[in-house]
């Protein structure tokens, strides 16, 4: 499997964010490598408070908090359909895990991930046993006991093999690294599967849709040219992610991010 991701695709204005607080990506333990993104961790001291801003990705996240003097606490966020904001004011810490797509199933196999979705709830809906999981993961000076204690939390959860979630995963990857991938007919036909049976896998083991994932990514991608190339010709970038025109790029752009690319670039 691949290293942590280097981009900040789904962060706006990333540099701004990274100015102001200290963000790392970690690679988990060996056995979880396979349904992890990575770990992400950050901790700030701000003299003011700031908001951060994030198209999300088709990923469920764990995520451990602690906000000043405040107690830790853990969290089971799914995949956010819309833009989130996230206020950090004072001194804070967050640890958080990032499953691929399709992989959080295995350490959760009870109900479809699609009824995770669009839910922040705490970690106990998920994994009832986590009494001093926040504590032993937030507490740690050191980054590396603060990994240790992820992996030592995860591992205690599964994985369960899940041919399944194996499938969903080769899938999802395949959406985000093979950009000639752009109706889900042609996709599901392509991979030997009916639509109908393509979306129910994708519901019950990613969360979300296929024909979502598609967009999503679209999105991250015309968020990363806009932000790294001076100037973008958006009616080519628009042919080139498939959409029918310049216009529709601009639409679903502007209802993910909240404004119009052209305003995102500047």
């Amino acid at each position: 499997m691949a290293r942590p991701r280097r981009d900040t695709r789904g962060i706006m204005d990333a540099p701004e964010l990274l100015r102001r607080v200290r963000f790392r990506r970690r690679e988990p333990a060996g056995p979880l490598r396979p349904y992890l993104e990575h770990y992400w961790l950050i901790d700030w001291d701000l003299p003011e408070p700031y908001a951060s801003h994030v198209v999300p990705h088709p990923s469920v996240n764990v995520v451990f908090q602690q906000y000043g003097d405040q107690e830790g606490f853990g969290e089971l966020s799914g995949i956010g359909q819309e833009l989130s904001t996230h206020k950090l004011e004072g001194v804070g810490r967050v640890c958080g895990v990032q499953f691929r797509p399709g992989g959080f199933r295995p350490f959760a196999p009870g109900p479809p991930v699609s009824w995770w979705t669009g839910r922040r709830l705490p970690l106990t809906e998920a994994f009832p046993d986590t009494a001093g999981a926040a504590e032993a993961v937030l507490g740690p000076a050191e980054e590396d006991a603060r990994v240790a204690a992820l992996d030592a939390f995860l591992l205690a959860h599964g994985p369960v093999a899940d041919p399944q979630a194996d499938l969903a995963m080769t899938l999802a990857h395949r959406i985000r690294t093979d950009r000639t991938i752009l109706r889900v007919a042609d996709f599901a036909r392509a991979e030997g599967l009916s639509v109908r049976t393509l979306q129910r896998l994708f519901a019950g083991y990613v969360g979300v849709g296929p024909k979502w994932v598609i967009l999503r990514y679209r999105i991250h991608e015309a968020m990363e040219r806009a932000a790294l190339e001076t100037e973008v010709d958006w009616a080519a970038l628009a042919a080139e992610l498939g959409y029918s025109d310049q216009a529709h790029l601009v639409r679903d752009f502007t209802a993910t991010v909240g404004v119009p690319p052209t305003a995102y670039a500047s």
